[in-house]
């Protein structure tokens, strides 16, 4: 009775009630559902919970607020976490296949608001050292990975991005490593991992929405392939898929549910701004662009990564990394053990046009020549 005898802006509902709704007006006598949603209490939620926003007017910073507010808020995502590590998809340096910086701004200023010790971390697999005529190249070289990642966080507007917000960046191929142990691995049962991995209390993956020649799509999960170290595993993890395709032929699939069970990843929030179809990951591989206006977003990984997917009009049990995460005792498994908040899944649900799906062995002779 309180509440409804006053009038709430919407942020300060979600903080009185610990509620969370797409969209919501309240006025003296009742409420109004503006949304495509009603009231969730995040508190009796069973089911893992990804909020879906359309980005309005172009405003990615009001979107991606409030895909956290529809998981409970900043706050209650961060409870007892102080180093947080954002880890964009930063795969080369041409923006169109990348992480827009705003999203990634957005979701730092929010974390600095809560009083965190905020990074950016990327080991990046290709730029202008490492790109030649016939294809990319792997290389161990530290001064060589200490070049290309300097060149993508220059031209992608990180360092500058840096610099405004005060936070460090971290080149996850080169410096002090340590070695993790992963018994239940599909492929590794030792992981090594960049020191501030290790250290940080929560990694926060924020993925552009892609399709992706190996994985089918790379969202989440897949961004974790850019924590294999380069000094360790090469810069293409060459040495990665290699070994992963021992087990299974995408030589993807295995190896990033492998890191994914080492990380703590607890956090994706998934820039769907402007998305890639067709044969992704890049655009000079043959990604076409299509604008989503979406941000997705979810504590669990894997629910995350399966809405985004069905979003790109794929089924769960299409994507080998899905699979494989099942198979790791990974849950959810299936869209109905979901709930989505904010707006409705099938009216933002496209049919990107799928890539043509390729084992490592048939590109490990472009994709990972020796330099």
């Amino acid at each position: 009775r309180w509440i409804m005898q006053r009038k709430f802006t919407r942020r300060e509902f979600l903080k009185t009630t610990g509620y969370a709704a797409s969209s919501i007006a309240l006025t003296g006598c009742g409420r109004q559902m503006l949304g495509d949603t009603a009231l969730h209490s995040s508190a009796k939620a069973e089911k893992p919970v990804v909020s879906v926003v359309r980005i309005k007017s172009d405003k990615i910073d009001y979107a991606v607020r409030e895909s956290i507010d529809l998981l409970g808020g900043i706050d209650t995502i961060m409870a007892n976490k102080e180093r947080i590590m954002l880890k964009p998809n930063l795969v080369s340096p041409d923006p169109r296949d990348t992480t827009n910086p705003q999203v990634t701004e957005a979701l730092a200023r929010l974390m600095l608001e809560s009083k965190k010790d905020v990074s950016i971390g990327e080991g990046s697999a290709a730029a202008g050292p490492n790109i030649g005529a016939n294809g990319v190249c792997r290389t161990k070289d530290t001064d060589v990975l200490n070049e290309i990642q300097r060149s993508v966080f220059n031209n992608l507007g990180y360092t500058e991005l840096s610099k405004k917000i005060h936070i460090p960046l971290v080149n996850l191929h080169t410096g002090e490593m340590r070695t993790v142990a992963n018994p239940n691995g599909f492929v590794f049962k030792e992981i090594s991992l960049h020191r501030s991995l290790t250290d940080t209390d929560l990694l926060c993956s924020v993925p552009m929405m892609k399709t992706h020649g190996l994985a089918g799509v790379t969202l989440g999960m897949k961004n974790l392939i850019g924590v294999y170290p380069g000094q360790v595993y090469g810069t293409v993890r060459s040495a990665v898929h290699t070994e992963a395709s021992k087990i299974e032929e995408s030589g993807t699939a295995s190896a990033i549910v492998d890191m994914v069970q080492v990380n703590k990843l607890g956090l994706v929030v998934i820039d769907a701004s402007m998305a890639m179809q067709g044969q992704g990951p890049s655009v000079r591989q043959g990604g076409q662009l299509v604008r989503m206006d979406l941000i997705i977003a979810g504590t669990n990984p894997l629910a995350a990564d399966m809405t985004a997917a069905y979003i790109m009009g794929f089924q769960p049990e299409e994507i080998s990394t899905f699979s494989f995460a099942w198979k790791a005792g990974m849950t959810p498994k299936s869209m109905d053990e979901i709930e989505v908040r904010g707006t409705q899944v099938d009216s933002v649900k496209k049919s990107f046009n799928r890539p043509t799906i390729y084992p490592w062995g048939a590109l490990k002779d472009w994709w990972g020549l020796p330099c």
